[in-house]
Formats: structure tokens, C-alpha cells, sequence
């Protein structure tokens, strides 16, 4: 009795993998147009940094993906990933991640706006007791303009939701440079 349990549970479960595969071998095979079309209008990119001097450190990175739905309008999704440090004062890591809008009215001409929700942990040292220790997300909204050459873009950008008590940035203007690939 279990071994014919055993043997009809095997049946069913090959049966339902093989059913399975040919359905969806029989997509693949109407659909790979529209694969590759996918896959030609994604671009990779981000952005790498270094700072460095007089006991301090930061390093960044930010890497993303887009969609390029036509010559006007991208969408995509970016990680971020920064640590930073001051000798004998803090040291302070962030993570987060971000979803990013980009307008080109023109070839040469960027608008872009990027929503990042960050998560902030600030190490203080011990002698700096006026500061403690914090842990807290933190959002920010980005609009953006920028001038595109090729598959770089430079600019301005604005957190709209800046707060000087929590970003991690000393304003709400920054500039950028964007990389696509």
C-alpha cells in the first residue's frame, strides 16, 4: 500500500512538471520577441565614490537598473550603499533603496525624481556624549536636472524632504553625475 502511494505520488508530481515545462516552453516560443525587445530597452548604471582626507572616509555605492520605455521616459530601481567615518568621532553606515523617474524632453536635457528610503546607523564615540547613538529610516525625494552627453549625465538634484536634524546630507541641493550602460 505505501509503495503504491509512493510510486502514484512520484506519477503526479513528474506528470505536473512536465506539463508545466511544456506550457511554458510553448510561451517561450511566441514570446521571444518580446523578450529580447525587454531586454534591449534595459540599461545598467549607478554611481561609485570616494572621499577621503584628514581622518575622515566615505565610500559609496549605488548600483541601478532602468527601463527605457522609448527615446523620452526611463524607469528603474537603484540600491544604495554608503559608510562613513571620522577618526575618533562616528562612524556611520547607510542602506537603502530607491526608484527613479527620468524625462528627456530633449536628447541633451534630463529631468529626473528619485524617491530613496534609507536606513541611518550613527556610531558615536564614547568622548562625544552629547551625541548617541542613533538608528532610523529616512526618506528622501529628489528632483533633478541634468545635461546628458552620451551615457552620462551630470546636474542638480533637491531632497524636498530634506530635514537637517536627520539626512545624511549637510543640504537639501547636491550635485550628481550618472553613469548608463
Amino acid at each position: 500500500m505505501v509503495n503504491y502511494t509512493l510510486n502514484k505520488i512520484i506519477k503526479n508530481n513528474i506528470s505536473a512538471i512536465l506539463i508545466c515545462f511544456f506550457i511554458s516552453f510553448s510561451f517561450s516560443q511566441n514570446d521571444t520577441t518580446a523578450s529580447n525587445d525587454f531586454w534591449k530597452n534595459v540599461q545598467f548604471g549607478g554611481g561609485i565614490g570616494l572621499n577621503f582626507g584628514d581622518g575622515f572616509f566615505s565610500g559609496a555605492l549605488a548600483p541601478a537598473a532602468l527601463y527605457r520605455h522609448n527615446a523620452y521616459v526611463a524607469t528603474g530601481v537603484g540600491l544604495n550603499f554608503l559608510y562613513s567615518s571620522q577618526k575618533d568621532v562616528f562612524k556611520s553606515t547607510v542602506m537603502g533603496g530607491s526608484v527613479i523617474g527620468l524625462f528627456n524632453p530633449y536628447r541633451e536635457l534630463q529631468i529626473s525624481t528619485e524617491f530613496e528610503q534609507l536606513h541611518v546607523s550613527r556610531n558615536f564615540d564614547e568622548e562625544f556624549v552629547s551625541n548617541a547613538d542613533d538608528k532610523y529610516w529616512y526618506p528622501a525625494l529628489f528632483l533633478g536636472l541634468g545635461y546628458t552627453n552620451g551615457s552620462m549625465t551630470f546636474g542638480i538634484r533637491y531632497d524636498v524632504l530634506y530635514d537637517k536634524d536627520k539626512s545624511i546630507q549637510n543640504q537639501a541641493w547636491m550635485p550628481f553625475v550618472r553613469f548608463w550602460f
